[in-house]
């Protein structure tokens, strides 16, 4: 059973405007200067049984291998050569320091996947342990050097990954005293099961599979009180528990729950896809933030308008799976929430010179690198490196993996912007030219170039809150267009078609509850827009509140944002930016506004953000 859709395998990527800025930014300032600043990232690998032992956080595994997976997206979307050969350099280091049994992680022999390592810094005694995510680290490292195996077929990579799995299946395969969920920090270590059913699905080898069957029965695993060692994420789920009432609800936990996507096209239980569904639309309810973004203080709480800390990583992580749920359900509207994430939370967390990410992104506050939230993650040689900063760029190059998707149907239209995407279908090579200002305005033109006359479906994604699109192909006007629905043209498209795209840009409105009561957000289209200090005159303490009933609005553009629009309010006018804008030179901004007669807004799987106009 394969996806409904997917990533073209064969497809190039030439996009421009905003969305190129911060591609060529974070690669430049950060990718391609990043192992040699901090050469730590492989060296702690090169040295990790020679004492004394590095001083490390228990997750420092990561490091290189979720930079990889970064380094491998960005480069599907920019096919830059540089940074090509960065990577081929980069992943020829990672591998040479793996050991003959296949171990990749950066702690020494007696500790290896264990679920401890020794502590040096905080402790006088070196041999004194504290708990370890080696398996997360392992996780991490096997699925960048997939990524890369899948562009370059490179055998020595796919050899490398084979190795990690089968030292996995050589110490936790059967009954055995240890298991990996006794390795504790079991939202983090029982990540492997997913990237073993990706394994399995290229190489068809059976242990691969097997392992991973087993490690989903582990997730309902309990100690000798009856408590969950880990999450039990699959009867959870289909006894229609919420993700936050689950027993593990941290961000990590995505990592293994996307395993059940996996087995679903693997084995066709349905029980996997309902789980997986299940868990998705819990959190699309209520967990997603107004910007797009995920978990309140590192794990869901089951209340979007919660101020704990919006993650980097687990946004990232909650993009990845919406991925997921888009290639497992073909739902349009799973796309809507994704182009949410990414032009708000995503483009929001990225400092524009591409040197720095946050570590929380707020709905409101100030945005601060993630070196400064989370200075204590930094360590001799890698005095740059924490979870987020490797893994945010990340977010950006998922792009590649929704823009444009290919099912039994033909190929799906997902993103907007401008720029140039081109596959290839029945043999022949197809672009899809795209001209448009989006998402500062609703008009997108495409060309759809072929070398001759071509035979194909092309489904265009209309966004749930766009209620009137119109849509034209060579000036010949179309009717029946629904929102939240792919709209098919079924055609011989021939050389130079045009199809004409207007989406309803409109202001639409979410009401604020719990923690945000009395309070709107205030949104463009797909575009959270928020109050900045910096271009206003007013502070936000003592910004009025508004009358949503009597505020009139204008669409202006702006210097230094993408989105802007004026609001009069009796004698103030305030300006909103796009929330991506917003505080990006370490300024307050409010993307919940004190508010009044705002319209009440509910949640549907229709309009799963809730707003209306």
């Amino acid at each position: 059973m394969n996806p409904i859709l997917n990533r073209p395998k064969k497809a190039s990527y030439n996009l421009k405007g905003t969305l190129t800025n911060y591609l060529h930014a974070v690669t430049n300032d950060w990718l391609l200067t990043t192992p040699e600043s901090n050469p730590a990232i492989l060296d702690m690998f090169a040295d990790r049984d020679r004492k004394p032992f590095r001083d490390q956080v228990p997750w420092a595994g990561e490091f290189a291998g979720k930079y990889l997976t970064s380094a491998v997206q960005i480069l599907r979307l920019t096919n830059d050569p540089i940074l090509k050969q960065y990577i081929q350099r980069f992943v020829s280091k990672l591998i040479s320091h793996q050991d003959t049994d296949g171990y990749l992680g950066p702690w020494p022999k007696r500790y290896r996947l264990v679920g401890k390592a020794p502590n040096v810094k905080h402790s006088p005694i070196e041999e004194q342990t504290h708990p370890t995510w080696d398996a997360w680290g392992h996780y991490h490292a096997m699925l960048g050097l997939i990524l890369w195996y899948e562009d370059t077929h490179d055998k020595a990579v796919l050899n490398s990954v084979e190795k990690m799995a089968e030292l996995l299946i050589k110490k936790f395969k059967g009954k055995k005293k240890l298991r990996l969920v006794d390795t504790g920090s079991t939202e983090m270590n029982m990540a492997p099961v997913h990237v073993l059913c990706i394994l399995f699905r290229l190489t068809k080898k059976k242990p691969y599979l097997d392992l991973a069957l087993q490690f989903v029965d582990e997730f309902s695993a309990t100690d000798k009180h009856g408590e969950f060692l880990c999450g039990d994420y699959v009867n959870q789920a289909l006894s229609d528990t919420p993700f936050f009432k689950t027993p593990k609800p941290r961000w990590e936990s995505l990592h293994p729950i996307m395993a059940l996507a996996e087995l679903y096209w693997i084995t066709g239980q349905e029980k996997y896809s309902k789980a997986f569904q299940q868990i998705w639309w819990s959190i699309v309810e209520l967990d997603r933030h107004n910007n797009g973004g995920f978990s309140s203080g590192e794990q869901a709480q089951g209340n979007p308008y919660h101020q704990g800390a919006i993650e980097t990583c687990c946004t990232i992580a909650w993009v990845a799976l919406s991925i997921e749920m888009l290639k497992l359900t073909g739902n349009p509207i799973v796309a809507d929430e994704i182009e949410l994430s990414t032009l708000n939370s995503i483009l929001g967390l990225h400092s524009k010179s591409g040197r720095w990410v946050t570590y929380n992104t707020p709905m409101d506050g100030v945005r601060r690198a993630s070196a400064h939230d989370i200075v204590f993650q930094a360590r001799e040689g890698s005095s740059e490196l924490n979870c987020c900063s490797v893994n945010g760029p990340r977010g950006l190059g998922m792009v590649s993996d929704w823009a444009l998707m290919r099912g039994k149907k033909g190929l799906h239209l997902n993103w907007y912007g401008q720029g140039e995407i081109k596959t290839r279908v029945h043999g022949r090579v197809v672009s899809i030219l795209q001209e448009t200002e989006y998402p500062r305005n609703g008009e997108v033109h495409l060309q759809i170039k072929t070398d001759r006359p071509i035979s194909f479906p092309l489904n265009i994604r209309i966004p749930y809150w766009s209620n009137k699109t119109r849509i034209s192909i060579n000036g010949e006007s179309i009717t029946g267009i629904t929102p939240g629905t792919y709209f098919s043209i079924e055609r011989r498209w021939k050389k130079l078609d045009r199809i004409k795209i207007s989406l309803d840009m409109k202001t639409h409105f979410l009401q604020g509850k719990k923690e945000c009561r009395n309070k709107v957000s205030y949104y463009r289209g797909p575009i959270l827009l928020a109050y900045d200090r910096k271009f206003n005159t007013l502070d936000p303490a003592d910004l009025p509140t508004i009358d949503i009933r009597k505020a009139r609005t204008r669409t202006i553009h702006a210097d230094d944002t993408v989105v802007a629009l004026d609001v009069t309010v009796g004698k103030n006018k305030i300006r909103l930016c796009d929330f991506a804008s917003a505080g990006d030179g370490g300024s307050p901004y409010l993307s919940w506004l004190k508010a009044t007669n705002v319209p009440s807004s509910k949640f549907s799987k229709k309009n799963p953000l809730g707003t209306t106009q």
